[in-house]
């Protein structure tokens, strides 16, 4: 893990940057903005940038940069992304994620996510307690790749803290840390597993009655067999036979055992690397009084081609 505290100076480097990028209007147009913002990091104070650059050529497996500056009157925590949405609650802070999640990467979204938005809300929202999506609350959230079954899942999830009162802790695992049997790693090694949109995707699923037909089947561990990549959620993926659902259940088990937590607090911004790293979520009890947990996310991709390259539109967006 790599950390970087901002000192003052900086914070008003960037609280400077992030109000000139609102004055000239970047922030009603959220596809436009994640152009504009990738123009505007170099901006960003030097520090900063050449950390993050650090970060990205190593392949940091997490990347935290704290005193993120945040609105000193930061509105409540909204109940759900819908409200954040309408309301446009916390806008500095999504140019802020915007513009430092630039120097890292492509910021991108999900047509069937959100409602196709680029910078997403976490906040418990009534009625998903018990969901497997960043709404839930009451229910731990399992160790997972964000978006594991698609091509143009991101590099880096970016997770910007607004308010954690609780301390509540986003568990990670990596595969560096992923001590597997020869024979297990070996399945995992070879094409034999199904992957599915999660519970936060609109619209019909890969494989089940009604949507189009199921993905075809995909490694968990892959690139360079030195230092190997990870894609892995244990409740959208399914091993396509008897010896690779145990092997699913074995490793399942393993990342569980080897899990850490990042507690975030406000100005907390983590870069999770999403090809080596699984991360989710503890538990906690939603307060629904203004003050809950709240973050900013945002996917980004390292080339942003690979996303052109995968429709037929020049979109940031992936199409449902």
């Amino acid at each position: 893990m790599r950390r970087l505290q901002l000192t003052e100076a900086e914070q008003g480097e960037l609280d400077t940057l992030v109000g000139r990028f609102l004055d000239a209007g970047h922030d009603w147009d959220p596809l436009g903005a994640a152009e504009a913002a990738t123009a505007a990091a170099p901006g960003l104070p030097l520090r900063l940038r050449e950390f993050l650059a650090e970060a990205r050529t190593a392949e940091s497996d997490i990347t935290v940069v704290s005193g993120i500056p945040l609105d000193p009157a930061l509105v409540a925590t909204p109940t759900g992304w819908e409200a954040a949405a309408k309301s446009a609650a916390g806008r500095r802070e999504e140019a802020a994620l915007l513009l430092c999640g630039s120097a890292m990467g492509d910021a991108f979204g999900w047509e069937s996510q959100q409602e196709g938005r680029i910078v997403h809300d976490i906040c418990p929202a009534p009625g998903m307690e018990s969901s497997l999506t960043s709404a839930s609350s009451e229910k731990t959230l399992s160790l997972h790749t964000e978006d594991v079954f698609h091509p143009c899942r991101a590099d880096y999830v970016a997770l910007l803290c607004l308010r954690n009162p609780d301390g509540v802790g986003t568990t990670v695992a990596s595969v560096e840390d992923l001590d597997l049997p020869a024979g297990v790693r070996g399945t995992l090694a070879e094409p034999r597993f199904r992957f599915f949109p999660d519970d936060s995707h609109s619209g019909p699923v890969p494989g089940r009655e009604g949507g189009p037909a199921a993905y075809p089947e995909e490694r968990v561990l892959f690139g360079p067999a030195n230092a190997p990549y990870l894609r892995f959620d244990v409740d959208f993926m399914a091993g396509a036979d008897a010896a690779a659902a145990e092997a699913v259940r074995a490793t399942d088990a393993l990342l569980r055992s080897s899990a850490g937590r990042v507690v975030l607090h406000p100005g907390d911004l983590v870069f999770i690397d999403n090809y080596k790293v699984v991360h989710g979520r503890d538990p906690f009890t939603p307060r629904y009084d203004g003050e809950d947990r709240w973050l900013k996310r945002v996917n980004l991709l390292r080339d942003v081609r690979r996303l052109y390259a995968q429709g037929r539109l020049r979109s940031r967006l992936v199409p449902a």
